[in-house]
């Protein structure tokens, strides 16, 4: 009888698969992502930002039929709202889904929608965690954009990561640098989100997004002068989820 391999603990496939894959480049771990029995139902989480195109050309490439879940707090940039509308049609996705907090969990928590100013923490997991979590329950694993040098908390990041022995999470992406994102936008023609050009190169919600200055992080300006750097949907009770770090770190040049 062949063993499922969907019944293999979540800890095991991300081994396997971090080590099957130890080597591949950011496409080949995407569409093998797409098609792997360890891997499951995969959806991809876009925020619609200032890298999310790279992820969302690949998907409209490799199988546009992908579910796409999209978090709208209902504090993004309008820019944000019209790029995301602007790409679905460009690149042909047939299943973008919107995802928005329960109207009576805002009613109840954020009436007046202040909560930003006073817990952004609050307002990430009422706004963005809790209702991301709720629309992956149907799905194995999900794909992200992290990227290891966008932050101190993804040195680290690995292809593949365990979180909380429930599902998957896929960053095809993980050793990419500034440069390999650029390219890839370059040499697709691909359009950029309108705030880039305005010194926006992460962009989150409007309350909590200020511009970034020449020679600061690109991520300076999310949460700015807060002891915060992760919106929290890469958190699960509260803690990093962290897949299994490889033993050899062979950084990856950009994609062909």
């Amino acid at each position: 009888m062949q063993l499922n391999p969907l019944n293999i603990s979540v800890s095991e496939r991300v081994e396997q698969l971090n080590a099957r894959y130890a080597h591949h480049g950011a496409t080949a771990v995407l569409e093998r992502a797409l098609t792997d029995s360890q891997v499951g139902r995969v959806t991809l989480v876009s925020s619609f930002g200032a890298e999310s195109v790279v992820l969302l050309h690949m998907i409209s490439i490799m199988d546009r039929s992908t579910p796409v879940l999209f978090v709208d707090t209902q504090m993004l940039f309008p820019e944000t709202m019209a790029y995301q509308v602007e790409l679905a049609e460009r690149l042909h996705l047939t299943d973008v889904r919107t995802i928005t907090a329960e109207d009576a969990a805002v009613a109840m928590d954020d009436p007046d929608g202040t909560l930003h100013q006073f817990s952004t923490d609050a307002c990430c997991n009422l706004r963005k965690t809790v209702p991301l979590q709720n629309a992956l329950d149907g799905f194995d694993a999900w794909i992200t954009g992290r990227k290891r040098f966008q932050a101190g908390t993804r040195a680290a990041l690995a292809f593949f990561e365990n979180e909380e022995d429930k599902r998957i999470k896929i960053n095809p992406l993980a050793h990419w640098a500034p440069e390999d994102v650029k390219d890839y936008m370059d040499n697709n023609r691909l359009p950029r989100h309108p705030l880039v050009a305005q010194g926006y190169p992460s962009i989150g919600c409007a309350p909590c997004t200020s511009p970034v200055a020449e020679g600061e992080d690109p991520r300076a300006g999310r949460w700015r002068n807060q002891d915060k750097e992760e919106c929290g949907i890469h958190f699960v009770n509260g803690k990093m989820v962290r897949g299994p770090i490889a033993q050899t770190d062979t950084p990856e040049g950009a994609e062909q």
